[in-house]
């Protein structure tokens, strides 16, 4: 029995110490596990992860629209203020809506107050740049301060009349009599912008030219005087009768251009012509050096453009393109719609048989109109107006009080 029992506390030895040495390497085997999952990250310290969770979590509070520095560089930036960031970031000004080429940033700094100031140096900055996308007319319309008429120059608004009209000239005119029935400022001479095109189209119909021949926009009737924009492209193709139609209608500054353009003898000879055609109508206060009244050399007086829109309104082409509401045009795929750029052409209570608007800085709003008014037939001519809706309001104002006058009526003119 001895040797039996020697062999079994043998074996139990043998068995106690293969446990024991289980137990003992189970805690390493277990985090060399836990090591080869975790790889590298396991090895950083537990301070670097705090300290990139807040990079993160403050990247994503500032997207890329919103631009903030970035200062993270040396040692001594090493730690970010969070919270420093995220009111940075709170006060930024939102640079370029839409801009997706801006990188996301985060200001740290030590002192508030000089972060606030470098903020505001980089929206400054960010406002030029997003400036010079624009086109150079446009930046010029931007920078370029409000600039005064002609006539308020010549104290000329101050002048007060009967029905507080907003214009600064005006006249009225039975065109049958040649009777004045309202006068305000009538000899002043002023810039009359596209009131220009009323004697350009007179001129075209003069020459009796074929109204189907086609035209091609060029470069050289690109407005180069207010760099005004224009819905006709460089290379399209119209016929001389359209081109009149958007310039009469729409008041189309290429589309005179290109009249003046292609008629023969040239420009020069075109503008010859229009000043010839004032001297023989009598009109002594008029001058024009271009066909679309973009220069505020076109000068003219209400008693001289009243004398125009009577010899103007004896053209029946005229009188059709000027007042009709809108006109379809195909350009290629596109198909363009032009409107009538004076509103009372679209009113049921207006009879209008001939009409132009007009507008640059140095006019103001402008207006030219023949019209039925209470069984009259009346030329109005309303220059140097302040306001979209001013020339037309006057127009309503002229035209209540001529309905209120018994017929016939006295010439009213007041001073000024």
């Amino acid at each position: 029995m001895k040797p039996f029992r020697t062999r079994l506390f043998t074996l139990l030895q043998f068995v106690a110490a293969a446990v024991t040495s289980a137990a003992l390497l189970l805690p390493l085997s277990a985090e060399a596990a836990v090591a080869k999952k975790l790889g590298a990250k396991a090895k950083k310290p537990a301070a670097t992860h705090v300290v990139e969770r807040k990079k993160r979590v403050v990247a994503k509070a500032a997207p890329s629209r919103r631009g903030v520095a970035v200062a993270t560089k040396g040692r001594k930036q090493d730690r970010i203020d969070v919270k420093l960031a995220k009111a940075e970031f709170r006060g930024s000004k939102r640079l370029g809506s839409g801009r997706k080429n801006a990188s996301t940033q985060i200001a740290s700094a030590r002192k508030p107050e000089r972060s606030t100031r470098a903020t505001r140096a980089r929206v400054q900055k960010n406002d030029i740049r997003l400036v010079a996308h624009r086109s150079p007319a446009h930046v010029m319309r931007m920078l370029e301060e409000p600039r005064l008429s002609n006539g308020e120059r010549l104290g000329l608004r101050a002048a007060e009349d009967p029905l507080a009209l907003n214009s600064s000239v005006a006249l009225v005119v039975d065109q049958q009599t040649n009777e004045v029935l309202f006068s305000k400022n009538d000899s002043a001479v002023l810039p009359i912008a596209s009131l220009t095109k009323l004697m350009t189209g007179l001129v075209i119909t003069d020459a009796n030219l074929s109204m189907d021949e086609p035209l091609t926009i060029t470069q050289d009737d690109v407005d180069t005087f207010k760099n005004s924009r224009s819905r006709l492209a460089v290379g399209s193709t119209l016929t001389r009768g359209e081109l009149m139609h958007l310039a009469l209608m729409s008041s189309e500054n290429r589309a005179a251009h290109a009249l003046g353009r292609t008629y023969p003898g040239g420009l020069d000879s075109f503008v010859r012509l229009m000043n010839s055609k004032a001297r023989e109508l009598g009109m002594r206060d008029t001058r024009y050096v271009e066909p679309t009244g973009l220069s505020s050399l076109n000068q003219s007086s209400a008693r001289d453009l009243a004398t125009l829109v009577s010899a103007a309104y004896q053209s029946p082409i005229l009188r059709s393109l000027s007042t009709s509401p809108s006109h379809q045009l195909e350009l290629g795929h596109r198909v363009l719609e032009f409107k009538n750029s004076n509103r009372l052409i679209r009113n049921p209570d207006w009879e209008i048989g001939l009409q132009k608007t007009g507008y640059i800085s140095e006019a103001g709003r402008c207006l030219v109109m023949q019209a039925k008014v209470a069984g009259r037939q009346l030329i109005m001519v309303f220059l140097d107006s302040a306001g979209k809706l001013s020339r037309a309001q006057d127009a309503e104002r002229v035209r209540r009080w001529v309905e209120a006058q018994p017929y016939p009526q006295a010439a009213v003119r007041p001073q000024g």
